[in-house]
């Protein structure tokens, strides 16, 4: 009979902030440290002990954009694997769509975030490098068709 380790759990929580700026909706995106040039992401981090995922997600929007956002809800849950130091880790992410509310870009962990841009939302799932990322950015166009949050 051969034991199985469990495989180590990973949380994190990561949002969608967007704005209504001359009749489009965009998204704040991030390029990570030591990305190259037109690699973009959508900010996220591990959820703190004691911290839920909603409030992981406006922190770390917070600390790697420089904008501060209102949780509207959220709008799906990630699910993979990766192997860190031969270790394979099941992650979950929960995207949550956030809505702008003041704060100029520039991170406040400049050592995780090269850069801060705002994107067209209509254009991120083209644009941003991972697909759960893109399925996140797809779901919040879809909640704020028609809408003028």
């Amino acid at each position: 009979m051969c034991y199985k380790a469990p495989m180590e759990r990973e949380f994190s929580a990561g949002g969608v902030l967007v704005r209504r700026l001359r009749g489009r909706w965009w998204v704040a995106a991030i390029r990570p440290a030591g990305r190259p040039p037109g690699l973009w992401a959508l900010p996220k981090g591990r959820i703190d002990p004691g911290e839920g995922a909603e409030a992981t997600a406006v922190r770390e929007v917070r600390e790697e954009t420089g904008l501060v956002g209102v949780p509207l809800g959220k709008l799906l849950d990630v699910r993979y694997v990766y192997t860190w130091e031969g270790e394979r880790i099941f992650k979950i992410v929960s995207f949550f769509l956030l809505r702008y509310r003041h704060g100029r870009l520039g991170p406040e962990h400049a050592h995780e975030v090269d850069e801060a841009r705002w994107l067209p939302l209509e254009d991120a799932p083209r644009l941003l490098a991972y697909g759960g990322e893109r399925d996140a950015a797809r779901r919040a166009l879809a909640a704020l068709v028609g809408e003028a949050l």
